[in-house]
């Protein structure tokens, strides 16, 4: 979920560059990487979404809120190989299966990565389900360590709990979603070495362009979050395509280009998923993007 500051936020200087449409072509030869998208949510715009993931090579990561989206994703994985669907259980859920863990193993096993998981104590506020949220995360982690997975995490309000969490785990590859927490702690998961989303927000939220000044070159992965990413900023459905205007503005803001942008994402990305056994072909299909 995006920051409270967005709505005061929409004369930003960079919205213009999210509503100009960015030349085809001018990302070189990798791959964009969506590390963070809902791809069950499309509905009726499925088969434009997976168009636009073809026409504009990106490799996008299908995080899941529960069984059902879970099951969904592997049929749309099954029609488009740029799609990688993983499995978790979005913190509002965890409540619905705080007594069905055991159910969640065969899911787990099977897929490559996990997420979308994590704490919410912001956006939920009823501080009753806070203690179901940590079991449900607590159990992921545990498989996470124990199967050697990289993880997608959300930590909306609960950012230290979160750190704490991935360091009891001893949890290394863990992508931060969307992150819009204070900065100390933001600098804390940086000293762990967790990776970073930047999303669409960055276009219209003076918080999310601080954090995203503050990630580290090294740490840097994109994101959409879409459908709903934009839905919830514009009231538009989001697509795939979103993403190579969240690199122009990254590039924007460092005084760098889309391409050079764009190449620091894959590479990052490359790098966190090497030597992994679950994601051997993805890294394979990544490396042969750059030839």
């Amino acid at each position: 979920m995006a920051s409270e500051s967005t709505a005061r936020l929409y004369s930003s200087p960079l919205r213009a560059a999210t509503l100009t449409a960015v030349a085809p072509g001018c990302y070189g030869l990798t791959m964009l990487i969506d590390a963070h998208v809902h791809i069950d949510k499309y509905g009726a715009d499925l088969n434009q979404a997976l168009q636009e993931i073809r026409t504009h090579d990106i490799f996008t990561i299908a995080v899941a809120m529960d069984i059902p989206s879970y099951r969904r994703s592997l049929e749309i994985g099954d029609e488009c190989n740029l799609v990688l669907p993983t499995f978790g259980i979005h913190p509002r859920r965890a409540p619905e299966y705080l007594d069905r863990l055991s159910e969640l193993s065969l899911f787990i096993e099977q897929s490559p990565a996990i997420g979308e998981i994590g704490l919410d104590f912001h956006w939920v506020k009823e501080s009753s389900q806070y203690p179901a949220q940590l079991k449900v995360l607590e159990y992921f982690l545990g498989a996470a360590r124990e199967q050697n997975k990289m993880v997608n995490l959300h930590t909306k309000g609960a950012e230290k709990q979160t750190l704490n969490l991935l360091e009891r785990y001893d949890i290394r590859r863990a992508i931060v979603h969307w992150y819009s927490g204070p900065m100390d702690i933001l600098r804390d998961l940086v000293q762990f070495g967790a990776y970073f989303t930047v999303g669409v927000e960055v276009s219209y939220s003076e918080t999310i362009q601080a954090i995203a000044h503050e990630i580290p070159d090294h740490l840097l992965l994109t994101e959409t979050d879409n459908p709903g990413g934009l839905k919830w900023l514009k009231g538009i459905v989001g697509m795939p395509a979103d993403v190579r205007n969240v690199v122009h503005v990254i590039a924007r803001m460092r005084n760098s280009s889309p391409e050079a942008v764009s190449q620091t994402v894959h590479a990052n990305f490359l790098r966190l998923i090497k030597d992994d056994a679950w994601l051997k072909d993805i890294h394979a299909l990544l490396l042969q993007s750059e030839r």
